[in-house]
């Protein structure tokens, strides 16, 4: 067992011991070695079943609608961002909430594991910060974590929540991302033709189960507009054109609110990219806002505001 996942269980036991929650929202471990789960944790035996690894891919702040009673509430960097876009929209009220921030140095991409493993059943996945050892039942292999990041985490600004009440752990550096949006840029340089080519590719495998949507602490529209039928805004089937629309639609309404957490490139069941789609405006809304979201609580998101000297560019 880890430190971090030791301080969560001790910090988890003591609030539900003081009675300073009613809950904490963590994770758990599933079934499959590489997989993590949301836990709800109510007493102290279940406090014991908190957990914190490279595998922990879900953004649980998507846990938070509707919130009633006081809760704590396990968060990464990226996760942290989300909390305070969701506060700024008044989705929540900090004083409902106990933040267990966790310094985290990147999260395991569950199919570069599985890679990793060449088809053998992984019995377990040991994250020791910059090595990962993955078990099977007849091998044990050790990896720099480095070379199995979600591709998300390789482009992280903030490893260290933004926001908490207390940190699991030790704050961990900061990186200097260079070039950062370089995937963007190769696409933006491409022709018309072949970027109709290229997303046409990307999304040629998704079969509309919208899990990506699903994971998304920021799609929480009481109707989604894919679901719409007065009027009926996209159709219904894997369409090409319709599938485009809604993973367009989708990222625009998330502009200048995603924190690149990751969590619904993770929940894909045909391992899509989806994050090009929210890396482009991302990228916008620094280059032309100079905005990151969630990193400020008093920051509107970029295009929840209204300035005659907004930039013109982006328009095109």
């Amino acid at each position: 067992m880890n430190k971090i996942t030791q301080n969560i269980r001790t910090l988890a036991k003591q609030l539900l011991e003081e009675k300073t929650v009613d809950s904490v929202i963590g994770f758990q471990q599933a079934s499959l070695a590489h997989m993590t789960r949301p836990f709800m944790a109510k007493t102290i035996e279940d406090a014991q079943e908190l957990v914190f690894n490279c595998n922990c891919r879900m953004n649980l702040t998507n846990y938070l609608s509707g919130l009633k009673n006081k809760v704590g509430i396990v968060v990464k960097g990226c996760d942290s961002r989300n909390l305070v876009t969701q506060l700024i929209e008044n989705r929540i009220n900090r004083d409902q909430l106990y933040i267990i921030g966790v310094p985290c140095t990147g999260l395991a991409d569950k199919t570069k594991l599985l890679n990793t493993a060449k088809g053998l059943d992984i019995v377990s996945v040991e994250d020791d910060n910059d090595t990962i050892v993955i078990k099977t039942d007849n091998c044990s292999m050790s990896i720099e974590k480095e070379e199995i990041l979600q591709d998300n985490c390789r482009t992280c600004i903030r490893h260290n929540p933004v926001i908490h009440d207390v940190l699991a752990g030790p704050a961990v550096p900061e990186s200097e991302i260079q070039d950062r949006f370089k995937d963007v840029e190769k696409i933006e340089a491409l022709n018309p033709d072949d970027k109709k080519s290229f997303f046409e590719d990307l999304l040629d495998t998704c079969i509309r189960c919208y899990a990506c949507r699903d994971a998304c602490p920021l799609c929480y529209c009481p109707t989604c507009f894919v679901d719409e039928s007065r009027p009926q805004w996209v159709g219904k089937t894997t369409d090409p054109v319709d599938t485009r629309t809604y993973h367009l639609v989708r990222a625009f309404h998330d502009a200048g609110r995603c924190t690149d957490c990751g969590a619904c490139e993770a929940a894909c069941p045909m391992n899509i990219p989806i994050r090009v789609f929210t890396r482009k405006t991302i990228k916008d809304c620094v280059q032309y806002f100079g905005v990151e979201a969630g990193m400020d609580e008093t920051l509107r998101p970029a295009l929840d505001k209204f300035s005659l000297e907004d930039p013109q560019p982006f328009i095109r």
